[in-house]
């Protein structure tokens, strides 16, 4: 690792940074930010972080759409989030549905393994936020600290129990970025 700490927040997308459905977010038109979430992104772009979204995305090894449409989703995503003052750096997704037990798809940790190589960041000093238990425990997997919004998924994990040690809760991504970067400040 070099001297310097890469500064990197991990993001799940769907009920974090965008409404979610039970039915999937098939296209553009469905692609709705959360209140406050765009900013949040910006607010963490410019103190210095890198933002790397994970997400699962079973709707590609359903049928449910195609890649030209999850492109379009995350163009939109990237529009939006540029248009605010803040930048993604990379999405990683997985396209598999649970039947197909790969590695990529959360709770497995190999999105984040992914993240952590490209990144070359040691998962103890980066933030990995989400709205479910697979996104956390995906998360505790390789050391990477847990954080749940409570948008999306949220509320119904938190009722539900069972989160991994350490995890840290916060309202929605608004209040992670304000949480997260006045802690920093400390």
């Amino acid at each position: 690792m070099p001297t310097s700490v890469k500064k990197i927040v991990v993001l799940d997308r769907d009920g974090v940074i965008n409404a979610d459905s039970d039915a999937y977010i098939k296209s553009p038109d469905e692609w709705i930010p959360l209140p406050g979430a765009l900013e949040a992104i910006a607010r963490l772009t410019q103190a210095g972080y890198r933002i790397a979204v994970a997400t699962n995305q079973s709707g590609i090894g359903r049928g449910l759409f195609d890649m030209n449409t999850l492109n379009a989703m995350h163009l939109k995503m990237h529009k939006m989030v540029a248009a605010v003052g803040g930048r993604i750096d990379a999405v990683f997704f997985c396209p598999h549905t649970a039947e197909d037990q790969c590695e990529c798809r959360k709770p497995k940790p190999g999105m984040l393994k992914m993240i952590a190589e490209r990144f070359e960041i040691d998962p103890e000093d980066t933030p990995c936020v989400g709205d479910s238990l697979r996104d956390l425990q995906a998360a505790a997997a390789l050391g990477f600290v847990p954080h749940l919004v409570l948008t999306g998924k949220g509320k119904k994990t938190l009722a539900a129990g069972g989160l991994p040690e350490g995890t840290i809760v916060h309202d929605d991504l608004r209040a992670f970025a304000l949480d997260f970067l006045s802690e920093e400040l400390e």
